[in-house]
């Protein structure tokens, strides 16, 4: 920290001072009285002796009216022979005028107090004082308006001091301050506000406390300030600076180079070389944003005609409940009702201008409804035959060479899990896979350009099913060894690579990746009561939720240097059934359905480190 228009010390300042050694009263001469405390002169000369550095920084030197300015060597030896001389002489004929209680521990004239050793601020004295220095005070803490008893102080020195602690609004009430130097302490904290109100403050010293990090946006009622001295200081340049690394970027006051101690990469450099951590101080959270009062065991969202709506199947109360996002409100609100029998799934399915939504029943069989905007309200389109799905357990949309499929997933020991087309007119069933093998999930994936089908059942490892171009069916293809009992198996890719999850009650789960050749497992999930292993993503995030019946549902977040999940953030669903990630108005939601219990929609939120 250079030049200035001040400088450091006790009387070393103040406006309107007259003729400076005059003023001063308090040295103890032959014949005159005693002065109280300690003896002024070495008072002055340990208040000069903190400053000398400062001085010699600052280059500073004492003009007319006592006002500081900027000088050479010589006006730094000025400085020194002032801050003594406030203190010792008195100028031939001139009136001594004594304070008449000045502390004991300090030493006193008209518009200076210099105080050596005190274990409190001075509070008997002149409310005009400009100039305080509290040297090797023993007080621990600066404390709210601590100073403002002195409104007229425009310089303030705090050098050597005890305290460690500064509260916000410390200095509240100094208005006219211009130069506080706060030097050689050992500070521990600084609250966000403590410089609050400083609106003429100049030059501001926080040099050689021991500093390490400082709170966000603590400079930012210094509207005047000119040159900030935080040298003697070394920083956690972590994501706690990075205010502090883009506010010297943009200020125009002077400051000096802040060094970093660490993290150990950046250790010994300026905190204006470290490279952007703009990504490494973000993180992200799920908050609840909106919990439904009611139990639920899936969730399907859509888009039409640029609204967000979200099909949500609840067995208990016979519905499939229509959700759409409330622009005003911000938050689900209902839009529809579909009622049936012990409904187990919702699936919406958008082809040209219209939407259809899939509603699975364990009892009275399956039915299509179609969106009629006549009456603004989804109407039943088309039953499903009773005869080939009798326990839908999973509702799967695809599309093939520009048409649509949708596959029902049925887990009775005689049930057929069957593949329905649209012909334009309605869907009709186009293909029966197998039997006996009660298929609890079906999921579409497209392997190497291939069109793909992959059944996870309770009686045989999940096989995979490929697309026949020249029969246009789908005919066995392989299968994934050693994974029996799977649950439910999905598909997502990260980095171009394709990867499934393969959801298991008991044991582990697992997160396999394919390789060209055969899909390998990379990562094994222990499941406790899992009835669901749902991927999704939200920008560059991706994310897997296990569910549990028996204790907390885990995220796990993917770690692109170590290549896996890892565990990420603990959230509690009674009996989760379902995932599902909806996004709108550049918010993120992810619903969690529950068997049991109220269903819950969780915000995924950024939040920054920095703050």
């Amino acid at each position: 920290m250079s030049g200035g228009r001040g400088g450091a010390g006790a009387g070393a300042g103040a406006r309107g001072a007259g003729a400076g050694p005059a003023r001063c009263s308090a040295a103890a001469r032959p014949g005159s009285p005693a002065a109280p405390g300690p003896s002024a002169a070495a008072a002055a000369a340990a208040a000069a002796a903190a400053l000398g550095l400062r001085a010699a920084a600052l280059g500073l030197r004492a003009a007319p009216g006592m006002a500081l300015r900027r000088g050479g060597p010589a006006g730094r030896g000025r400085l020194l022979l002032l801050l003594l001389g406030a203190a010792s002489l008195v100028r031939p004929g001139a009136q001594v005028r004594r304070l008449a209680r000045c502390p004991a521990t300090c030493s006193c004239t008209k518009e200076s107090i210099i105080c050596v050793g005190s274990s409190w601020v001075p509070r008997t004295v002149p409310g005009d004082i400009s100039s305080l220095s509290l040297v090797n005070g023993t007080f621990l803490e600066i404390k709210d308006r601590m100073f403002s008893h002195l409104p007229s102080l425009q310089l303030l020195l705090l050098n050597s001091n005890s305290f460690t602690v500064i509260r916000d609004d410390a200095f509240a009430g100094l208005f006219h301050l211009e130069y506080l130097f706060i030097e050689g302490n050992k500070i521990e904290t600084i609250s966000r506000n403590a410089f609050r109100g400083l609106r003429d403050l100049t030059h501001l010293s926080l040099a050689n406390n021991h500093i390490k990090a400082l709170p966000r946006d603590v400079f930012s009622d210094l509207d005047s300030l000119i040159e900030l001295d935080l040298r003697g200081n070394k920083f956690e340049c972590d994501c706690k600076a990075k205010w502090l690394y883009l506010w010297l970027k943009m200020t125009n006051s002077t400051v000096s180079d802040v060094l970093c101690i660490g993290p150990p990469e950046y250790q010994e450099k300026k905190l204006n070389d470290v490279p952007s951590f703009d990504y490494e101080c973000t993180t992200t959270d799920f908050v609840v944003h909106q919990t439904l009062p009611y139990q639920s065991v899936s969730v399907d969202t859509f888009n039409s005609k640029n609204d967000v709506y979200v099909a949500i199947a609840q067995p208990s109360m016979e519905n499939c409940m229509v959700l759409e996002w409330d622009h005003i409100e911000m938050n689900f609100r209902s839009y529809d009702n579909i009622t049936g029998q012990s409904i187990v799934g919702c699936k919406a399915i958008l082809i040209d201008d219209q939407v259809f939504v899939v509603v699975a029943q364990l009892f009275g069989g399956s039915h299509i409804y179609k969106y009629d905007e006549s009456w603004t309200k989804f109407v039943k389109f088309q039953d499903i035959e009773v005869s080939r799905i009798s326990k839908p357990n999973d509702i799967e949309l695809f599309q093939i060479e520009d048409e649509t499929f949708f596959i029902i997933a049925d887990s009775s020991k005689a049930g057929l899990s069957t593949v329905y087309k649209w012909n334009s007119k309605g869907f009709y069933s186009y293909q029966s896979l197998h039997e006996w093998f009660r298929d609890t999930d079906a999921e579409f994936v497209d392997i190497d350009g291939k069109s793909h089908l992959i059944l996870s059942s309770r009686s045989q490892v999940p096989i995979i099913l490929q697309w026949n171009k020249s029969s246009k069916k789908f005919v066995p293809h392989s299968d994934i060894p050693n994974m029996e009992d799977v649950l439910a198996v999905k598909s997502f890719r990260m980095q171009n690579a394709l990867y499934l999850s393969l959801t298991r009650f008991i044991g582990d789960s697992r997160v396999m990746r394919w390789n060209s050749k055969q899909f390998v497992e990379i990562q094994a999930l222990p499941s406790r009561g899992a009835m669901t292993l749902q991927p999704f993503s939200f920008k560059d995030n991706h994310y897997l939720a296990l569910g549990s019946d028996y204790t907390f549902s885990q995220i796990y977040q993917w770690d692109k240097e170590k290549q896996l999940f890892k565990k990420f953030k603990e959230i509690y669903v009674q009996a989760p059934r379902c995932f599902t990630a909806v996004s709108t108005d550049r918010r993120d939601f992810f619903f969690a359905s529950s068997f049991k219990g109220k269903t819950k929609i969780f915000e995924h939120i950024v939040v920054d480190l920095s703050l």
